[in-house]
């Protein structure tokens, strides 16, 4: 399964949903998750397993932007010409080297782009060569991360 189709809710169980919650506060080996929620190892190795293969979790190592010297974090709200384009569009600039993640939301614009550039500088040259190079955006407007809290890229 691919993690941009629509995955089933049912799917994720308590026990999947204490270990997702368990991880994203910190890291911890499978023998710390099954201590703590009372399973055996191989009971969270194997729910791991499942849980990525199926594009419902992702394990990553992230950085407070804070702490990057001369790199800018900010999102671009983005409207697009048609609605009927909204999840092409939003996977077209996803594949473009400096965005993060790419969002579908409400509200007055159609994608929310998160973007971890170089310098305000680096925000002018997404702006004019990476995202202008994706046909049928209408609007853009950026917004720069000035601090962050819980946030990590």
């Amino acid at each position: 399964m691919m993690p941009t189709e629509r995955l089933p809710k049912e799917t994720l169980d308590d026990t999947d949903l204490q270990i997702v919650r368990r991880l994203r506060r910190e890291n911890a080996t499978n023998i710390e998750l099954a201590r703590e929620l009372g399973v055996s190892e191989g009971t969270i190795r194997q729910r791991l397993k499942r849980l990525k293969d199926t594009g419902i979790l992702k394990v990553a190592a992230g950085i407070n932007p804070d702490a990057l010297e001369n790199q800018q974090a900010a999102l671009v709200a983005v409207n697009v010409s048609r609605a009927s384009l909204l999840e092409q569009k939003a996977r077209e600039i996803a594949d473009l080297p400096h965005v993060l993640a790419v969002s579908i939301v409400s509200g007055r614009y159609d994608l929310m782009a998160e973007v971890l550039v170089d310098s305000n500088h680096g925000l002018v040259d997404f702006l004019t060569r990476e995202l202008a190079g994706i046909e049928d955006v209408s609007a853009t407007e950026s917004f720069l991360l000035l601090k962050s809290y819980g946030k990590f890229v």
